[in-house]
């Protein structure tokens, strides 16, 4: 009996076996289904992702880009050679009082602009009218023995002639006239000496020009040998600039003034933003400074509106020739780049195009273009930074942009300086 359980359990367990498996490959094969679905649905998602991308890549690709674009020009440009100078008064008197006495009054007041002649201080006159008065005196007595003596020689003279006296009286009575001549000439030198002094006692200005700080208050004694005196005089209308100008360029300058016509000068402040004053080249220095491999240049100003002070650091800029028609853009639309320098041209299909350029001199924001450019060109002056060969712009009004754009060209005051109007590239 035992044998046939054990029979009847193996016959069981065969039965049950195949039962199992069938059910585990119904599970695995449901896993595989579920794992491929997931597969291709993750790939259909992520097709969709890489199309809607593309698609907004050629939307952006396609989109205009704002900019700010001019057309370049034909105009004339000037070529400037820039120093920093100093203004230099062309006279700077220190007044002093040329005799010695008490400053009774002092008539002017800290910078004031005086006019030559006009009175400035006064001194005590009275010690010089005293002397003028005993000068006078002694002028007076002086005269009247010479009239004397006169009228002595005169009598000496016809007893002379009449053998009446003897000739030694009456060469001695000639002497003694010669004399008193003499005395009465020293007599007028002072006279003259103490109408001077008196002079002296009014101190008047010997130019026009401004008036400095007060060196001494009224009552105080003053010397003529006095180192500070009064004050100082300084003349403003006209006034000069000295500036310098590499010795390279100095015989391009001889050569304009040999020419005849005057050389213009213009004077900025130190950023080189305002024009303070015009004047014109009045001379060169005659020797080369050896250290600084420079020359100096004075110009005049008129100065009328007093512009420039003096002692005041200014930049001054000469113009040396004018360049006509030449192709003129904005700086700012000058790009440089690893394959130089270049402009964007605005096509008429609205794309931009880099040209290559050739760049002349520059000038009040503009510079002039000697090659790569033709009058009427557009270019691009602001907002280039966004684009590349081919770019579709959309052209705004010049300025109304969102600023400078590359600003790369050089602005005034930046280098040397050429002409007075926008520059632009030219082919």
């Amino acid at each position: 009996m035992i044998f046939m359980v054990e029979n009847s359990n193996d016959g069981k367990s065969e039965q049950t076996r195949p039962s199992l498996f069938q059910h585990q490959w119904w599970i695995w094969l449901l896993l595989i289904f579920l794992v491929a679905g997931g597969v291709y649905l993750y790939r259909t998602i992520e097709e969709k992702k890489a199309s809607l991308a593309a698609k907004q890549a050629a939307a952006a690709a396609a989109r205009s880009v704002p900019v700010a674009a001019v057309p370049a020009r034909k105009g004339d440009i000037g070529v400037y050679l820039t120093g920093l100078g100093s203004v230099t008064p062309l006279d700077t008197v220190t007044v002093k009082s040329r005799v010695d006495g008490q400053l009774m009054k002092v008539l002017f007041r800290e910078g004031q602009v005086v006019k030559s002649g006009e009175l400035l201080a006064v001194l005590d006159p009275r010690p010089f009218e005293v002397q003028l008065t005993q000068a006078e005196g002694q002028l007076m007595r002086d005269q009247a023995l010479l009239k004397n003596a006169r009228l002595d020689l005169e009598r000496y003279r016809v007893l002379s002639e009449q053998d009446s006296i003897a000739k030694q009286q009456y060469d001695t009575q000639k002497s003694l006239v010669r004399q008193y001549e003499g005395a009465v000439k020293n007599d007028q030198g002072l006279v003259d000496s103490a109408r001077l002094q008196l002079v002296y006692c009014r101190i008047t200005s010997p130019l026009s020009g401004r008036v400095g700080l007060r060196q001494v208050d009224a009552g105080n004694i003053v010397h003529a040998t006095d180192t500070n005196g009064l004050v100082v005089i300084t003349q403003l209308m006209p006034i000069t600039v000295i500036f310098p100008i590499p010795e390279d360029n100095l015989p391009q300058v001889l050569a304009k003034l040999k020419s005849g016509p005057r050389l213009t000068v213009e004077a900025f402040d130190r950023e080189q933003k305002r024009k303070l004053a015009a004047g014109y080249l009045l001379t060169i220095d005659n020797v080369v400074d050896p250290t600084t491999g420079t020359v100096k240049f004075k110009a005049v100003f008129p100065n009328k509106g007093n512009e420039l002070f003096p002692n005041q650091f200014v930049n001054a800029r000469l113009l040396v020739e004018v360049r006509h028609d030449s192709v003129i853009v904005p700086s700012s639309a000058i790009q440089r780049g690893p394959q130089g320098v270049f402009v964007y041209v605005v096509k008429a299909d609205k794309s931009v195009t880099v040209r290559p350029v050739t760049l002349g001199v520059t000038e009040g924001g503009e510079t002039a273009v000697d090659a790569g450019l033709a009058p009427g060109e557009l270019v691009v002056s602001d907002g280039a930074e966004r684009l590349h060969e081919g770019s579709l712009v959309e052209v705004k009004e010049a300025g109304k942009g969102r600023g400078n754009g590359n600003g790369q060209g050089p602005g005034p005051g930046k280098e040397h300086r050429q002409g007075g109007k926008p520059q632009r590239p030219d082919r």
